[in-house]
């Protein structure tokens, strides 16, 4: 179905951010994956040619484009590159949102000018060990002393958090308080007490460098706060719809990329005298999964337009995660076996599809919690 989401401006954006990954990313993307890190050279040079920063006021680097379209094209080209390791998504998507909605005038000028040009890569710490998607069993404290907050506790599953200059680390500020105990507290590199664990050994996405983090009486200036005292979860609910999203594009754009792919594989793959294609049982399953894309893409380009109008609802992000995920761990797996015993070799792209792709059910909420959030969203 032909799509109606970009304009010109979108599309000409769309060949700069296809020729940087071609240019910058892709010929070291599998050395990369080796070192299980991205040099942060790579972040400068994304940063110069306009990669991060959509939605950050101009006075302070940023395009100042309050359109979220711009960042639906970064990662669907970060996806169609197979640029796993590349963490913009995050940057841009998830942590953005928290730097230009919650900070003061003195936080932006702090913060905002390197987190636009590459020099400052984020994080954002929830996840803790034992707690998963559970954030109201968050344990990190945070005690206030004067002018300085004191944290300790530790985190785990931390994306860009072996690289990141800047973590917002979600604390209990108030033990007795519920859900309004929780604050956003910013730690920056170099802070005494804030150290960074091993850089963990993942099934897939080889080259995103994934981190524990911990903090052992991490003093930090009380202007490190972002956003309310007390209001960090309703903060997080805010704008865990956005990150729900962009994980709905990504999962989107990578199964479209590997559908494409298989489609040609079959083309030219013979068997028994034949392309492989032309077995009923091939066509079948590649019409299924064409179908289910198309019906994929349809919905996630409307949420897409929900969310520039601020109308997009939890419920609607997260019924896009959920089926979206789901969808690409099936299109993966198809595809690999589409692709026979090459598929199982790590020298075709499909095996690293399948491998990198497993997580995105379990990121940024389980398939399970979204399926509890659309059911509690009708009155069940």
């Amino acid at each position: 179905m032909k799509r109606e989401l970009f304009d010109a401006d979108h599309d000409l954006f769309r060949e700069a951010v296809a020729e940087f990954l071609k240019r910058e990313v892709a010929p070291f993307h599998d050395q990369w994956e080796k070192d299980g890190i991205v040099p942060r050279e790579v972040w400068l040079r994304a940063g110069e040619v306009g990669l991060l920063g959509h939605g950050v006021p101009e006075e302070y680097g940023g395009t100042g484009l309050k359109d979220y379209r711009y960042n639906v094209v970064v990662n669907e080209e970060v996806c169609r590159a197979h640029a796993s390791g590349l963490g913009v998504t995050l940057q841009n998507d998830v942590i953005a949102p928290y730097l230009v909605d919650l900070t003061d005038d003195e936080q932006k000028r702090r913060w905002l000018p390197g987190f636009a040009s590459g020099e400052i890569i984020t994080a954002i710490a929830m996840t803790e060990p034992g707690t998963g998607s559970d954030l109201q069993g968050i344990r990190t404290s945070a005690v206030r002393d004067g002018d300085e907050w004191v944290i300790n506790g530790s985190k785990t599953f931390i994306t860009n958090g072996i690289n990141a200059d800047l973590v917002i680390v979600v604390c209990q500020t108030d033990p007795g308080a519920g859900a309004q105990g929780f604050s956003l507290i910013v730690v920056e590199r170099g802070t005494p007490g804030f150290e960074r664990g091993r850089n963990l050994d993942k099934i897939g996405m080889k080259a995103q460098d994934t981190a524990e983090l911990s903090f052992q009486d991490v003093r930090v200036p009380a202007a490190n706060l972002i956003g309310r005292e007390g209001q960090g979860f309703i903060h997080l609910l805010q704008n865990l719809p956005q990150e729900r999203l962009s994980i709905a594009v990504c999962a989107t754009a990578s199964a479209e990329y590997m559908l494409r792919h298989t489609i040609e594989y079959c083309r030219e793959r013979t068997a028994f005298g034949r392309p492989i294609g032309r077995f009923q049982n091939t066509r079948f399953v590649l019409a299924e999964l064409a179908t289910e894309v198309d019906i994929a893409r349809t919905y996630v380009d409307r949420a897409v337009t929900l969310l520039d109008r601020g109308e997009l609802t939890v419920e609607d992000a997260a019924m896009a995660k959920w089926w979206t995920t789901e969808l690409c761990n099936k299109v993966m797996d198809r595809c690999l076996q589409l692709h026979g015993g090459y598929g199982y070799m790590m020298e075709y792209p499909v095996a690293r599809a399948w491998q990198d792709t497993r997580v995105q059910t379990i990121y940024g909420g389980t398939t399970e919690i979204m399926k509890e959030i659309v059911g509690r969203g009708l009155g069940l």
